[in-house]
């Protein structure tokens, strides 16, 4: 039973009446909504050539509903979910753009892949993959404590290639309380929960960047920067540019937890023979297994297949997986009722985010927040620019989720690069990098939440150890971008 309640915890749990802290932000966030609406018109942003921009009524009211929508999503006044929904009613309700626009990408082609990508992890876990997966090796890793923690973080990062991260952390958890519990502590704190579970999360996010299966944010971010330069990211472009630099850092987490949160014991008796069993107890791989293997090898032979074969070219990514979705349930592997298990607030926020996202562009209240901020980078380097872009991103990941940080914050992004002469691909890949790893805030990305769960560490010993890791990880990034992505033919610099 226990694992059945903790697996349900993908998203923090949702309470049945708005108490006074969260009436008070919604609130807040409508009053700051309605301020800028029928505030006056604002000042007009000058860029460095002379061209003004300047902020219609539609744009300031979309900066006031990312506003409101930032504010309830940080504090949960209501599901995340239908704060996205909010993002679209409000709107249309008060002219911001019509119905069919606002709306029109509630079903972007990206939130179809998200959606698509999380069938996957799904059909994975439903089928038994995961688990056989894990007990193969978690065999291998052995009865030494760092080694079993070194194990558990490349199963996770392992899953998080073929699985969206949260659906990799929630088919971690039982197996991690399995582990903890022949750590012969009971459910007490010890030093090697904190790091077995915090290191979870942690590496949950390093290998989400790695590929589009990965995370949400990914997808979203190609399908806007699509739209916005007219360029596309080929399926084995992430993980070129990724996955030296995630799976450094999933090593550097390892490096961390075993330093700062060693292990008070140095083996688990019995911890492989007791794995052994689990895994013999499967059984010989089943149909249903194969049925999946074969659905998601066919799936990424295909995307691979676009960045070579012109036929393959013109068909979208989404439909390519939507395909396995649809196998899936003509060969039995889902039924309907695994429809219920899909975090359908999730599917919503990212929808949200990429209305929000395109709201802030097509009113021109990117252009305008760009030109502005502008004025503080106009004469950096173009090195010091794109670290400084990338912490932003990662402050505000920390804060809402990753999706909505990359919608918000990248079409602002790419316009400040034209002027600085900046390539908006490495824009784009190093706000990738941070938007995956919210280090800091459980509120950050789901993994956080659920390693939390595990009741093995508080939210301000995450928040302290999650510093020191950010500063780790913009150092890993600012070394990559001189050295590593410039030597694998990534474009620094515009032409």
């Amino acid at each position: 039973m226990a694992n059945n309640n903790h697996s349900s915890i993908a998203i923090a749990p949702e309470k049945s009446s708005l108490n006074r802290s969260k009436l008070g932000f919604l609130l807040l966030g409508i009053a700051i909504f309605l301020g800028i609406y029928f505030s006056p018109p604002w000042s007009i942003a000058v860029d460095p050539t002379g061209k003004a921009f300047v902020l219609s009524p539609e744009g300031k009211a979309a900066i006031g509903l990312f506003l409101m929508a930032g504010i309830w999503w940080v504090f949960e006044v209501i599901p995340i979910g239908v704060t996205a929904i909010a993002i679209g009613v409000f709107q249309v309700l008060f002219a911001i753009r019509p119905a069919k626009e606002a709306f029109r990408d509630f079903m972007d082609p990206s939130v179809m892949f998200i959606f698509g990508s999380m069938v996957v992890g799904l059909a994975f876990t439903k089928s038994g993959l995961t688990k056989r997966l894990a007990y193969k090796m978690l065999t291998v890793a052995g009865e030494n404590t760092n080694m079993i923690l070194l194990g558990t973080l490349i199963v996770t990062a392992a899953l998080a290639h073929v699985m969206a991260h949260t659906a990799a952390a929630a088919t971690m958890f039982p197996i991690l309380l399995a582990i903890y519990a022949l750590y012969g502590e009971g459910d007490k704190p010890t030093q090697f929960g904190k790091s077995l579970f915090i290191g979870m999360a942690y590496s949950a996010g390093a290998a989400s960047i790695i590929t589009f299966l990965g995370s949400a944010r990914a997808p979203a971010a190609a399908g806007m920067y699509k739209e916005f330069t007219g360029n596309d990211i080929a399926f084995f472009d992430l993980p070129l540019y990724m996955a030296a630099l995630g799976w450094i850092m999933v090593f550097l987490i390892w490096v961390y937890l075993i330093t700062f949160m060693k292990p008070e014991k140095k083996e688990i008796a019995g911890l492989k023979s007791k794995v052994s069993k689990l895994a013999s107890a499967l059984g010989p791989i089943t149909h249903k297994e194969k049925i999946v293997l074969a659905c998601v090898v066919g799936v990424v032979l295909l995307m691979a297949g676009q960045s070579f074969l012109p036929e393959l070219r013109s068909i979208d990514r989404s439909a390519l997986i939507l395909t396995s979705t649809l196998l899936f349930f003509i060969l039995g592997v889902l039924t309907v009722e695994d429809l219920e298990e899909i975090p359908w607030n999730i599917v919503l926020l990212f929808s949200g985010a990429m209305s929000i996202g395109f709201c802030l562009w097509k009113t021109g209240a990117a252009q305008w927040m760009a030109v502005e901020w502008l004025g503080l980078l106009q004469d950096a380097h173009w090195w010091v620019f794109v670290m400084g872009f990338a912490a932003f991103v990662l402050v505000m990941t920390n804060f809402i989720m990753n999706v909505a940080a990359i919608a918000i914050s990248l079409p602002v992004s790419l316009v400040i690069a034209q002027y600085l002469g900046v390539a908006p691909e490495v824009i784009m890949y190093a706000s990738l990098v941070t938007a995956g790893m919210p280090f800091m805030l459980l509120i950050g990305a789901a993994p956080n939440a659920i390693a939390y769960d595990s009741k093995q560490f508080t939210t301000g010993e995450f928040f302290r150890h999650g510093i020191a890791m950010s500063v780790i990880l913009l150092v890993v990034l600012g070394l990559t971008m001189v050295t590593l992505w410039p030597l694998l033919g990534m474009p620094i610099l515009a032409k």
